[in-house]
């Protein structure tokens, strides 16, 4: 494994976009900084507001390495993987490993945007009728179809894990995303699971990884909370529905994913 100092660039007091970069690291072991808990924000602000020449970063979280300012979550962990044998070496299983991040991706977008339906500009309390009709069709559509695919994947590969026979950061990352969704949405959660068996014995595999076990029993690894990208409100988690509620549904249109 080669040796590296990375400077990890994210918002404190939230796990969020920054902890599947955390989650990476640690499993590799690669040696890195989480800056602003260090060092506060001035540094991040710097390289956001231009003062550090380079590239340049929309937001965090974002890795620097070197003369390398790398943002968007996705492609700092297509950056590390190779370098921390994190996904296997074809090229066919690097951009699947991608495709499925990027996928992991889009279902944390919507999981956020049920609380945040409007806009991240307005308050929770400022948006609640639109934040417990999201998050109907969330629990009820969406989060079944994501799920579902995830657990697809596993069984066409015929493997423990999403590609290949050992973990790779997609292992981490769908460990982070379910984790996040049972601690937002426990009761649709209960719901969904027990038709993902794969996709859960996988979490629960992560989760008991030796190389894990350190970092989750110290202080590096933050809880989830309600200031984050996960939230748990019980009024946007709701009982199953009843029967009769089920059946007076309305047809639904087709959609795009």
């Amino acid at each position: 494994m080669p040796k590296a100092n990375y400077e990890l660039h994210y918002w404190p007091g939230i796990p969020g976009r920054g902890e599947f970069i955390r989650l990476a690291l640690e499993y590799a072991g690669a040696p890195y900084v989480d800056v602003v808990r260090t060092a506060g924000l001035g540094p991040m602000m710097a390289y956001l507001e231009g003062k550090r020449g380079g590239m340049l970063p929309f937001a965090p979280p974002f890795l620097v390495h070197g003369k390398l300012v790398i943002a968007q979550t996705a492609n700092v962990l297509q950056y590390l993987a190779p370098r921390h044998d994190l996904v296997p070496k074809s090229d066919a299983s690097r951009i699947f490993a991608h495709q499925l991040q990027l996928t992991l991706s889009d279902l944390v977008v919507e999981a956020h945007d049920v609380h945040h339906p409007i806009g991240v500009d307005f308050y929770y309390e400022d948006q609640k009728p639109e934040a417990k009709r999201r998050a109907k069709d969330f629990v009820e559509e969406r989060l079944p179809k994501f799920l579902s695919y995830f657990e697809s994947v596993l069984e066409r590969g015929a493997s423990r894990y999403l590609i290949g026979n050992r973990l790779t950061y997609i292992d981490l990352s769908a460990f982070q995303v379910v984790s996040g969704l049972q601690y937002a949405f426990p009761r649709a959660m209960g719901r969904v699971s027990p038709a993902t068996p794969r996709l859960s014995a996988l979490v629960d595999r992560v989760a008991g990884h030796e190389r894990l076990q350190a970092y989750f029993g110290s202080p590096r690894r933050l809880a989830f909370n309600e200031q984050g990208l996960f939230r748990h409100y019980p009024e946007l988690d709701p009982p199953e529905p009843t029967a009769a509620k089920r059946s007076g549904a309305r047809g639904r249109k087709i959609r795009q994913s």
